[in-house]
Parts: C-alpha cells; sequence; structure tokens
C-alpha cells in the first residue's frame, strides 16, 4: 500500500463498455467483449420484429464519431426497459434486448423520419478508431466487470463515487437542492489526506453541500492547474477529474466528455493530456489512474447487470439499489500494474463499480470504515498493482489527433437542447452563495492573472 501516494480518477460520460473498448482483445477468453453476434429485437407498431446487430462504422468522421445522435434514453424506466427487454420487468433475468425499443421509443416520433437510425445504439468503436483510451488499456489494464453503480442517470451514479450512495434518488431531476451526502472528500481530510476537484468549465461536484466552503481552496482548472501540479509534481492524495460539459464560443473549445452526441475525439485528447502530464512528472511511479464513465448513456451492452450489496436507506423512489446498472468502461494504469492486465473481481465478490473508488481510497489511505454498505461490499484495485516495482512505465507519451472544433460546430453543439446532465448541472449551481462562487472565481482568475504576469515579466526580463 506504501507503494501510491497519488490516485487521480477522471470520470466520463455515458458510453458503454461494449461501443467503447468491446473489440479490444477479439482472441482473448479471459475478456467478456463483443463477439459481433450480439444484436437486439426492434419491435415496430405494425406488430412486426426484426433484429438490428451490433456493427461499425468503419470511418471516424464528425458524424461517425457522435454516434448515437440523438442522445439515447437514460432515465430509470428506459434502463429497466433496456436491460429487461420491451416486455420484461425486473422480476425476470436480465436480457439486455431492449436497447434498440427503448431508443424507438424516446419522446417524438421517430417511427418515419428516415433520419434517425434506430440502431445507433448498437454501434461500437475499434480499438483504431479510439487509439487513446485503447493503447492505455493494452499498456496497462481494463477491467471488464465494472459496472455503473445504479441503474439510472448520471447524478445518482456520481453520487455514488461521492459518498457511495444517491441517498435513494433514481433520476437527475430528483435530486433535493442542496443535497447533504457526506462525502470521500471529507473523510480524506479527517484522516490527514489531501485532495482537489479539477475541472474544465462547471463541476458537478460542486454542488455538494458538503464541499460548498472548499470550493476556493479546493477547486482549480484542469487547465493550467491540473496539468501543472501534475508535471511539478504538486498533486495531492486524491484528485477527481471533471471533463468540459459545454461547448464554449470564448475558448472555442467543445465538450470533451463524449456524452452522446458529443464527438468522442475530444474525450481522446482529454485522456491522452492527462495521461502525457502525469507521465513526464516525477510522482508518476507512485500514481494510481483510473479512466472511468458514470453511466452508459444508453449505449448497447451484452453482459447482464448482477444484484447488487444496498448502501442503506433512505428511499423515497422505492427502490433499494440492490442491482447495477450496465457496465461501463474502465481502464486502470500505473507503473505497477502489468501490461496486458484484464481486470476482474475477487471469486464470491461483487463487481467493480463506482464505490470501488472509495473502497481503494479506504484501504490504501487506512481511512476506517467504509461509510456505506455498499462502499464495505465492493473489491479495491490494490491487487491490480502486482508488480514487484514500478516497472511498467508505459509509452513516455500518448500520440492523438489534433483536431479542432470549428465555430459552426460550436454554435451547432450550443444550440442543441442540453442533456439532462447539463440542464441539472446548471440548476444546483445556482444555490451556492454568491460569496463562495464570486471566491472560487477570484481565486481562479487571480491565479491564472499572476501566471501570466509572471511569464510576461519572464519573457521581457530575462534577469
Amino acid at each position: 500500500m506504501g507503494r501510491i501516494d497519488h490516485v487521480v480518477v477522471l470520470m466520463l460520460e455515458n458510453r458503454s463498455f461494449d461501443s467503447m473498448v468491446g473489440r479490444l482483445y477479439p482472441e482473448r477468453a479471459d475478456f467478456d467483449g463483443l463477439t459481433g453476434n450480439e444484436s437486439n429485437p426492434l419491435h415496430a407498431a405494425d406488430g412486426s420484429c426484426r433484429s438490428l446487430p451490433v456493427w461499425n462504422s468503419p470511418d471516424i468522421t464528425p458524424e461517425s464519431a457522435r454516434i448515437p445522435d440523438p442522445d439515447p434514453g437514460e432515465l430509470f424506466d428506459d434502463i429497466t426497459m433496456q436491460v429487461f427487454g420491451l416486455d420484461g420487468s425486473p422480476a425476470d433475468p436480465p436480457s439486455m434486448s431492449g436497447f434498440v425499443d427503448n431508443y424507438l421509443r424516446q419522446p417524438g416520433d421517430h417511427s418515419h423520419d428516415p433520419q434517425y437510425d434506430p440502431g445507433a445504439v448498437m454501434h461500437c468503436f475499434t480499438p483504431a478508431q479510439v487509439p487513446v483510451i485503447s493503447e492505455l488499456a493494452r499498456c496497462f489494464a481494463v477491467c471488464d466487470s465494472w459496472f455503473s453503480s445504479a441503474p439510472c442517470q448520471t447524478w445518482p451514479n456520481r453520487l455514488f463515487a461521492h459518498a457511495g450512495t444517491a441517498g435513494g434518488r433514481v433520476n437527475n431531476h430528483t435530486i433535493p437542492r442542496p443535497f447533504f451526502l457526506p462525502t470521500i472528500f471529507r473523510h480524506l481530510e479527517r484522516h490527514k489526506r489531501s485532495w482537489r476537484v479539477y475541472f474544465h468549465d462547471i463541476p458537478q461536484t460542486a454542488a455538494l453541500f458538503d464541499l460548498w466552503t472548499r470550493i476556493p481552496t479546493h477547486f482549480r482548472l484542469f487547465d493550467p492547474e491540473f496539468l501543472a501540479d501534475a508535471r511539478d509534481g504538486g498533486l495531492p492524495n486524491y484528485s477527481f477529474v471533471e471533463p468540459r460539459y459545454f461547448a464554449s464560443l470564448i475558448s472555442g473549445k467543445p465538450p470533451n466528455d463524449q456524452h452522446p452526441p458529443h464527438n468522442i475525439v475530444y474525450g481522446e485528447q482529454l485522456i491522452a493530456t492527462l495521461y502525457n502530464a502525469l507521465r513526464s512528472g516525477p510522482a508518476w511511479e507512485r500514481t494510481l489512474l483510473m479512466v472511468i464513465y458514470d453511466e452508459h448513456g444508453g449505449c448497447y451492452d451484452h453482459a447482464a447487470p448482477p444484484a447488487a450489496t444496498p448502501p442503506g436507506p433512505p428511499y423515497p423512489a422505492e427502490f433499494r439499489f440492490d442491482r447495477f446498472g450496465p457496465r461501463i468502461p474502465a481502464v486502470i494504469a500505473s507503473p505497477w500494474i502489468p501490461a496486458g492486465t484484464v481486470v476482474r473481481p475477487p471469486v464470491g465478490s461483487p463487481p467493480f463499480d463506482h464505490t470501488s473508488v472509495l473502497a481503494t481510497l479506504h484501504r490504501l489511505f487506512d481511512l476506517g470504515p467504509a461509510p456505506t454498505p455498499r462502499v464495505a461490499a465492493a473489491p479495491d484495485l490494490l491487487a491490480t498493482l502486482s508488480l514487484p516495482g514500478p516497472y511498467n512505465l508505459g509509452p513516455a507519451r500518448l500520440d492523438v489527433s489534433d483536431t479542432k472544433a470549428g465555430r459552426s460546430e460550436l454554435r451547432s453543439l450550443r444550440a442543441r437542447s442540453w442533456n439532462g446532465h447539463q440542464r441539472r448541472l446548471r440548476d444546483p449551481l445556482a444555490l451556492i452563495p454568491g460569496s463562495l462562487a464570486r471566491a472560487a472565481g477570484h481565486f481562479h482568475g487571480a491565479r491564472r492573472n499572476r501566471r501570466d504576469r509572471n511569464k510576461r515579466r519572464r519573457d521581457t526580463d530575462p534577469s
């Protein structure tokens, strides 16, 4: 356990395991990926039924990099249909047969729309099309048994990553404002461990009341502050990294969260930038990196979610969180991990889920009893660090496409309706006391201005 001083978690948005890395190891018996024979039925309004297989668009174009478009359903009821089928129920074994049917039944009449492809949720990318996450997985480890913590939307799943529970809430819009869940961040503080949240535009984590007084001191921008901290060896014990959720005409930056239908290339760029900063820094040999996604976002996955340990009451929605949501991509990197590792939980253990992040932190940093029964039951990742020394440094650099978003693409993104995560993200942050929000803004603005002034001085005055 003394091998690791820094844990870094990047949580991206709304992609399933099969859609991103299901074709990573087609020949390995110890890897639960796609065979190419998977399919889902499509039940039409006229009573007919046909089968739609998994498929791949052979070229990465701006259009194919956004599949599925429009955004699939991710409400609790949507995922129930995706997992149990059109006419199934949670009393039945999970069939993973309702993805296409649910996609066709999203709001709006798509039955006669020639531009609407009901099979878009069955699309998957090849390793050559997502080279960054694929190379990272091959050079270190991929977990093919990491499920989303709950069969519902973004916010409940992110709350499991921070608190080991969603407070019984199953959809974004049911999250109370503000919400008072105790978090892993304060638990780290009590045990003299450091933490920071690094973000791009609006951090979802700041909506947790538990962290409001820490916004000015513990929330920092990914660029330049995470990049500088990583390269200078100044990262805390725990870093949680949030992607860019919104398009900005001012900065010229598109979303890089990979939430459908956002272009996955920009998320690949984020993963590469983050890894390259860690890899070039002096603390890489003592670092554990996890790249995970909050939930599957309605994209197809063939692995049936198993039963889960309930996190404990309350259960206002009358769902006990006793089953996981579909699988999500999970790539684990550290110089202590053998290349080509496929991570599986111990025999008889539950699968990995977002509470495995908390379980890993608790056992790595000796944080005492787990905060919820779900965290107590979760497997940690310490056994993955199986090399006798930090011998697998990995590639010195991950290269990726330098594709940039043009103003027409940014305008198009801004003209789209916000997804459920974006709508919810704008709401609770407005409740943060103005003094704290201003302090956070002044903190980051002052830090950036100070760096800029110092750089100008160095450029104009060599002495």
